[in-house]
């Protein structure tokens, strides 16, 4: 089962309370103890990612569905295979071309709302101006598509994207992730990081 596109969905997803809502037990995963979760994601999903960064899995990119779970294994489950090591961001450029090739076919939306606003993450990941000015957008049309009785988690993930987008748009980097990746970081970077207190969706 693991090793199926359904198998990846469902082990990050878990099943939806409704058309708009998360599985509140994903959410300790997703936010809060996410370090808990690595050796477990390691053992059942090892494999498949990297079957995915060797390209075995592409077909999967034939369903909006398989794109997301392709998104999950290199967006997501990198960062907790590998966390606290440079290799946790290695598939990120993949990661963001598999989402905005998807997005220009339609892909997300044919999504739940939550799958969504994991199909655009690897855009708040990127560490490039254009490509953070259209995850803002594709967050606010996230929102907007949300009636607004569901819609605080949604305004949530559109904060969080204008945040990632203010970040690259001073420093045309992440500074907190300059040392794990073996980058010096300017004295301003130094002050950003220091005073600023910015947790951003890099490490769970």
């Amino acid at each position: 089962m693991n090793e199926t596109i359904e198998g990846v969905l469902e082990y990050w997803f878990g099943g939806f309370p409704d058309a708009y809502s998360a599985d509140p037990t994903r959410q300790k995963m997703w936010f809060e103890q996410g370090q808990k979760y690595d050796q477990d994601i390691f053992i059942k999903f090892g494999a498949l990612y990297h079957r995915a960064i060797d390209g075995e899995l592409d077909h999967w990119l034939e369903s909006p569905r398989g794109r997301l779970a392709i998104i999950v294994l290199l967006d997501q489950f990198s960062r907790y295979i590998h966390r606290g090591y440079a290799d946790a961001y290695a598939q990120d450029e993949k990661a963001q071309a598999i989402c905005l090739e998807g997005a220009g076919a339609g892909d997300d939306l044919k999504l739940h709302p939550v799958e969504r606003g994991f199909f655009y993450l690897p855009l708040q990941h990127a560490e490039d101006l254009e490509r953070q000015k259209w995850s803002v957008q594709a967050y606010n049309q996230l929102l907007a598509d949300v009636p607004g009785s569901h819609q605080q988690p949604y305004r949530e993930m559109l904060e969080g994207a204008m945040r990632h987008h203010y970040i690259i748009g001073c420093f045309g980097r992440f500074p907190e992730l300059n040392e794990i990746l073996g980058r010096e970081s300017t004295d301003d970077e130094i002050e950003f990081i220091n005073e600023s207190g910015i947790n951003l969706i890099f490490q769970k």
